[in-house]
C-alpha cells in the first residue's frame, strides 16, 4: 500500500494546546507537537475505537479518556495498557506546512473511530 503527503495545517496555525485533528483522505488524524517534534496517529484508540484526540497528550504521549491507556506519539506503541499499537502516519515540515502521509486506500471499518 503506498501512501500520500497531504497538507495538514500550517506550522504557525499550530494551536498552542499542541494537538489538531483533522481529515485526509478519509482518515481521522491526531497531529501532536511533543519535545521531539510532530508526530500524528490515526484517530481512533484501539480499545472501543473512541477517538482518542479527545485525551490529552503528556510527555509524549497520549491518554485515552475512556479506559487510561498511554500511547507514545512517535511509536503508537501503548504504555499504559494491555492494548494493540495506534497506526501512526510519516509527518514532515515543508515551506512552514505540516504535513501527513496516509495510505491511499480509505480506511476501513477497523480503522475509523465510533464518533467524528
Amino acid at each position: 500500500m503506498s501512501e500520500n503527503w497531504l497538507s495538514f495545517i500550517a506550522e504557525r496555525d499550530f494551536p498552542e494546546e499542541g494537538k489538531a485533528t483533522g481529515k485526509l483522505g478519509g482518515w481521522h488524524v491526531l497531529v501532536a507537537r511533543t519535545d521531539s517534534g510532530f508526530h500524528a496517529v490515526n484517530d481512533r484508540c484501539t480499545h472501543q475505537a473512541a477517538l482518542i484526540s479527545t485525551g490529552r497528550v503528556r510527555r509524549g504521549a497520549i491518554m485515552c479518556p475512556l479506559h487510561g491507556a498511554r500511547f507514545d506519539m512517535a511509536s503508537g506503541r501503548c504504555i499504559g495498557g494491555a492494548y494493540r499499537d495506534l497506526r501512526t502516519f510519516a509527518v514532515r515540515v515543508v515551506d512552514g506546512m505540516i504535513e501527513v502521509a496516509v495510505p491511499d486506500e480509505p480506511p476501513g471499518m477497523e480503522e475509523l473511530p465510533v464518533a467524528g
